[in-house]
């Protein structure tokens, strides 16, 4: 089911998207994760590889759940009802995280000369996002993933002139997806998933077109909370997820 949202004038739009912006580049200035994502390297893993995730969000996303449709007379008092993000999932046959909903990104190349080019340059090559349509308005902290020895750079972007995504490569991507934020804030379509093969539960999400767990989903969370959009939601419900 989808809500539509009804369009903003453009003297409205322009103050909007000058508000987004400003509460986009305060998330970027915070340390950006919850103490839990906060895993340290021992001695042996001193050699973790510099990665960069693109946190890209935009505007003219709808819900596609009810409950998202039921945020939406909320988030418009908060001038983001129309606000999404990119996620995608990736292909079973991965080494890495077979199968797990991401934000685009991956190592950073020799070529890339920081990390927000490394992010920008996997969203192109992962989702179809051409770099010249991105706003990069900074960086949060790095985060260590110990199962792919990867320093993770999630790097913050204002998606100024969005357009359709798609996956470029079937062999790192199985799916892509503009998310609408009303799908992940809305308490039923949140709760918390248990893998007891690696003793673990995390924040999830589940927006009818992707099941969201582990490190994506933490630093959905702390930007959800950070930002101030999202509500109350039972930490208990459990989100049934196949892996």
């Amino acid at each position: 089911m989808s809500a539509r949202i009804p369009d903003l004038p453009p003297e409205s739009a322009t103050i909007a998207d000058g508000a987004l912006r400003g509460q986009l580049e305060d998330l970027a200035a915070s340390h950006g994760s919850p103490l839990w994502l906060r895993r340290q390297k021992d001695a042996a893993e001193q050699s973790a590889r510099d990665a960069a995730v693109l946190m890209l969000f935009g505007r003219g996303g709808e819900p596609r759940t009810e409950a998202g449709g039921a945020e939406a007379s909320r988030l418009a008092e908060l001038g983001v009802a129309d606000v999404d993000i990119v996620l995608l999932q990736r292909a079973a046959t991965l080494r890495h995280h077979p199968g797990q909903v991401a934000f685009p990104g991956g190592g950073r190349d020799p070529e890339d000369d920081s990390m927000a080019a490394a992010a920008l340059r996997e969203a192109e090559e992962e989702a179809g996002i051409s770099p010249d349509t991105v706003e990069v308005l900074g960086e949060m902290d790095p985060l260590y993933i110990p199962v792919s020895k990867f320093e993770v750079t999630p790097v913050i972007g204002y998606w100024r002139q969005p357009g359709q995504v798609q996956v470029m490569d079937q062999r790192e991507s199985y799916s892509v997806y503009r998310v609408a934020i009303a799908d992940l804030v809305a308490p039923a379509n949140r709760g918390t998933f248990a893998r007891p093969d690696l003793k673990i539960s995390t924040p999830a999400f589940d927006v009818g077109v992707l099941k969201v767990w582990g490190f994506t989903a933490g630093i959905l969370d702390f930007a959800l909370d950070h930002l101030g959009w999202a509500g109350d939601w039972d930490k208990k419900a459990p989100i049934a997820i196949d892996f």
